[in-house]
């Protein structure tokens, strides 16, 4: 037991310090941890941790981290998840006018689906007040006059 357990800090320490430090905010690295989940087999994969520590134990802990990570993330005041919200949009490719409009539809992925029904709802609902909330901020076309 302690054994597993030392593996899965380890696991955890690797990825953070390999991959999430360089990461911009909470919501860069919900995404990325999620897109590291199968969804039909709902298997969590990453070919370089795998390879150390064996996809099993790897699957495992990206699991708890993907729910760590999103309890952290509605833990955060709603003005900090918004300013983080907009860093991610920023950073993707494309800039956050395109992202922006398909950002709910494309975090539903986002949810750890061993997420209770109550926090899943709380990140969509909040997820769709920022959305709208950032739509609005946007600087609106100018007409020519």
């Amino acid at each position: 037991m302690l054994d597993q357990l030392q593996l899965h800090r380890q696991i955890l320490y690797d990825l953070s310090v390999h991959s999430l430090e360089s990461m911009g905010g909470m919501y860069e690295r919900l995404a990325y941890v999620a897109n590291l989940r199968n969804p039909s087999t709902g298997i969590y994969f990453h070919e370089r941790l795998g390879a150390v520590y064996g996809e099993e134990n790897v699957s495992q802990a990206l699991a708890d981290c993907h729910e760590e990570l999103f309890e952290r993330l509605l833990e955060s005041p709603l003005a900090l998840q918004e300013e983080d919200l907009l860093g991610y949009l920023e950073v993707l490719p494309g800039g956050r006018e395109v992202h922006l409009r398909e950002c709910s539809e494309k975090a539903k992925a986002w949810i750890p689906p061993e997420a209770p029904d109550y926090l899943k709802k709380l990140f969509c609902s909040n997820l769709n007040a920022l959305c709208e909330l950032l739509q609005e901020k946007q600087p609106k076309a100018r007409s020519g006059t």
